[in-house]
């Protein structure tokens, strides 16, 4: 048992509801650590019925020190659903096609923007799974925030706003891929990649959990701007709403150690690399679960604009 489950009280600790392990919660708002469960082990139905309620309800849950390898990370995630390939674009970890290598030594990739995952397509991923493979000293934190709360603080006038109002979300134009005023040669190759295959998805900014029914806003960098209004006026608009979701009791920090896992919900989460780590070396691996479309309050759905992926979903092994 690690430090960090050593100083855990039992009062910290929430049992109710789960038979195979306790659960400590991080933030008010989002986030909880399972604790006393190894993934490594064969898990069974009901322990994946349980982590799969543990993350509809506190949105983004860790794992520490779990040290899995990249084939029982697959293999972890496929109890929850199809994964879908790396990503629409950027390849693949070699011999790995579902996985996404976040090697900040190797590819300038720094992703210190709030994003949800890939919502520049249309079928947008349910959940992600990131492993923490080699880690700072110091630094390299991840934040993430809850988007059904931030929906839940909004006015009455701003929510009235926001439930009518679809966004465009693309890979082409977003803060995401310019994040670094003074570029190194390594980012700009990988916003050349990042930006070769153009994707655009109208999406509607409340959409409906299609497991809790919570409403939640999907936002984030990738958005271009909204349906019939203006770039400018989108701009001001999108600062408001994610203020909201980025208010700190809307968030929770996770301090990465080796061998760690995040399994987030990312229909209604953004996240945050944070970028304090400089010249050390920081890498992670994701692999995401395919979703489904999102579904706007009167039950229209997301509309891809521009750009096909059914690769990327593994549509057509389904």
């Amino acid at each position: 048992m690690n430090k960090t489950t050593q100083a855990k009280t039992t009062t910290q600790l929430q049992t109710a509801g789960y038979q195979n392990f306790d659960i400590a919660p991080i933030a008010g708002r989002i986030g909880a650590e399972i604790v006393g469960l190894s993934l490594k082990q064969t898990l069974s139905n009901e322990t994946v019925q349980e982590i799969r309620q543990a993350l509809i309800k506190h949105k983004v849950i860790f794992f520490r020190q779990q040290h899995l390898d990249a084939s029982e990370q697959i293999a972890f995630a496929q109890r929850f659903g199809t994964l879908t390939n790396a990503h629409p674009i950027i390849p693949s970890l070699p011999g790995y096609p579902e996985i996404f290598d976040f090697d900040y030594g190797r590819i300038e990739n720094r992703t210190n923007q709030w994003h949800s995952d890939v919502t520049f397509i249309d079928r947008l991923p349910y959940a992600s799974i990131l492993r923490g493979v080699e880690i700072p000293r110091v630094g390299g934190d991840t934040m993430w925030a809850n988007t059904v709360t931030a929906y839940e603080d909004l006015p009455a006038p701003l929510r009235i706003l926001a439930e009518q109002l679809w966004a465009v979300h693309s890979n082409t134009y977003t803060d995401y891929a310019a994040a670094t005023v003074s570029k190194s040669e390594n980012r700009k190759e990988f916003e050349k990649v990042f930006i070769s295959t153009e994707y655009q998805t109208l999406h509607p900014v409340v959409c409906i959990h299609p497991e809790s029914g919570e409403r939640g806003l999907l936002l984030g960098a990738f958005v271009r701007q909204f349906q019939d209004l203006s770039v400018s006026e989108s701009r001001e608009i999108l600062q408001l709403f994610q203020s909201y979701i980025t208010r700190p009791e809307n968030t929770v920090r996770w301090r990465w150690q080796e061998g760690d896992i995040a399994f987030w919900d990312n229909r209604v989460t953004q996240h945050y690399g944070i970028n304090d780590f400089g010249s050390q070396p920081r890498r992670v691996q994701r692999v995401t679960l395919v979703g489904d479309l999102p579904i706007g309050i009167n039950g229209t759905t997301s509309k891809a604009i521009k750009g096909d992926s059914s690769t990327y979903n593994k549509l057509n092994q389904r």
